[in-house]
């Protein structure tokens, strides 16, 4: 890619206006040029045509209006929808999580989850509150070789938006331990959430050496991942989440926890591929070690 650039795909309903505006204050917030593509399965119909032109009008006059700086452009891809969005040669691409026409059932169908699952750049999946652009960042970590795709996406959003982080990785509490009827002293949980903070703390330091501007919380939770981050998700305005680059099996592409947010999530999501080569941060953090 000679030039970066992100991607929206709109067919008109509003959840796609609300991908569009999300995606214009995006391009805005990175300096780069927005692409709005509309997928028409049969570009010789007239009437589709008609449609495809209305549609991608509105939503340059909503990007423009979201972001006068950032540069717009439209176009109509013919083909099917999910191949067409995948084979964009972007930076970023945004989708709203539900939609009609060549955008059915955006997330919940078979588009938007294939994008999602098997796009080789981040995919930011635009649903949840009107006020989602206040709060923090925050990003689930696992102890994966995604977590430093997961954390050079989400400080870098961090810092673009001047906003806070909050870096949450869960473990499994200990098996509690019971004399008779009456529960042994559960010194177990303090100790192991001691001593998860501490790894993560660990974790994070080359990012926040590279990101000093970033105000990067360490968040440890015994609790299941896709709750915690649903919970947290009515009150933050974005979610990093990570997937590995390759998989034959849909669901391991992004994982349980993923796909649940993508379907629960009060705010927009933003899935992040795990990089071909090691982040900065984490490449400077091993130097140092």
């Amino acid at each position: 890619m000679t030039t970066s650039t992100i991607a929206v795909g709109t067919d008109g309903t509003s959840t796609s206006e609300a991908a569009v505006r999300w995606a214009a204050a995006e391009a805005s917030r990175r300096g780069v040029p927005l692409r709005i593509v509309y997928a028409c399965g049969r570009t010789e119909d007239a009437a589709e045509q008609l449609l495809a032109g209305a549609v991608l009008d509105a939503a340059v006059r909503q990007a423009q209006s979201a972001a006068a700086d950032v540069v717009v452009g439209a176009e109509v891809l013919g083909g099917e929808p999910a191949q067409m969005l995948l084979g964009l040669d972007v930076d970023l691409v945004v989708l709203g999580h539900r939609g009609r026409g060549g955008f059915t059932s955006l997330l919940l169908g078979s588009v938007g989850q294939q994008v999602a699952t098997h796009a080789r750049v981040p995919v930011a999946v635009v649903r949840g509150r009107a006020d989602a652009a206040r709060g923090p960042i925050v990003a689930g970590v696992c102890g994966s070789a995604t977590d430093e795709t997961v954390l050079d996406a989400a400080f870098a959003a961090a810092a673009r938006h001047a906003c806070p982080l909050a870096v949450l990785r869960t473990y499994a509490p200990p098996t509690p331990l019971w004399v008779g009827d009456i529960p042994a002293p559960d010194d177990g949980v303090a100790t192991l959430n001691g001593a998860a903070r501490e790894r993560l703390h660990q974790q994070l330091a080359p990012w926040r050496a590279a990101y000093p501007q970033v105000d990067a919380e360490a968040v440890v939770s015994p609790d299941d991942a896709g709750a915690v981050l649903v919970a947290v998700s009515h009150t933050a305005r974005l979610l990093v989440v990570g997937r590995p680059s390759h998989s034959a099996v849909v669901n391991t592409l992004i994982g349980s926890t993923g796909l649940h947010l993508l379907h629960h999530a009060g705010c927009p999501v933003l899935v992040a591929p795990r990089a071909a080569v090691a982040s900065v941060a984490s490449a400077n953090g091993r130097a140092q070690r």
